[in-house]
């Protein structure tokens, strides 16, 4: 049998607001955020991995990271000459239960255990690039936004409005207003939107309900959070309920 693709699982606690500066690794990468959330800024975008997701990082690829919530990530090493995938860019990823399951499994077992292969095997096969429709999000890089879209992405249902940012961030409104459409492609109120839609497909996935679901994200009424997220995604919440899978 040949020699695990693997060279290391590793799994460990993560606080807000620690840091990763700029670095590569000769081997690819496959960072799974299971209850934190997490920032990686590559050359190409910056990606917002939130619980329950990952990015795959090719051997070679400069990135940074930043951990905005604090939780448990997970680092898994591949030998470049043995690993299956061949994605040349960094790739999001969604680690469902039987993924998750998998890298808990192996994170365990030794390398000589009978079942690592199969586990192994499996775990390759079901590493799928997130589908077209998953909602994308810029994080800016100037500090005045980037703090406030760090805020928000640690909760996205805080109310706050431009002028009341603009404010704690020691900016005018005008600038940040700027400075959002530059960064990101979209205006405040558009960005916050699509953060706070990602939050919700999480919390739908997880088993929550649609008003819970709303009211956890900022909406209070669950038809102006169904009206969002149709404009958003172009489906229904209930698409991304726990029990029903995705097509």
């Amino acid at each position: 049998m040949a020699g695990s693709p693997i060279l290391s699982i590793e799994r460990a606690g993560s606080q807000r607001h620690r840091r990763l500066d700029s670095h590569s690794h000769p081997e690819p990468m496959l960072l799974w955020a299971s209850t934190a959330t997490v920032t990686m800024r590559t050359a190409a975008r910056d990606w917002l991995v939130p619980p329950g997701h990952g990015l795959w990082v090719p051997a070679g690829a400069e990135h940074s990271e930043t951990t905005l919530r604090d939780g448990e990530v997970c680092v898994v090493r591949i030998t470049a000459a043995d690993c299956p995938i061949a994605w040349p860019e960094p790739t999001g990823v969604s680690v469902g239960p039987l993924l998750r399951e998998l890298l808990l499994h192996l994170s365990r077992c030794r390398r000589d255990d009978p079942s690592r292969h199969h586990a192994e095997s499996l775990l390759f096969g079901l590493l799928t690039p997130l589908p077209a429709h998953t909602i994308q999000l810029a994080m800016p890089s100037d500090p005045r936004v980037r703090g406030v879209a760090e805020s928000l992405v640690a909760n996205p249902a805080d109310p706050r409005e431009l002028a009341v940012w603009a404010g704690e961030v020691h900016s005018a409104v005008r600038t940040l207003s700027r400075l959002f459409v530059s960064e990101t492609g979209l205006t405040f109120a558009q960005w916050r939107t699509h953060l706070r839609i990602r939050a919700a497909a999480e919390h739908l996935a997880a088993g929550a309900s649609v008003g819970a679901t709303a009211r956890a994200i900022g909406y209070r009424k669950p038809s102006a959070f169904i009206a969002a997220f149709r404009r958003t995604t172009g489906q229904t919440p209930s698409t991304y309920l726990r029990h029903n899978p995705p097509s």
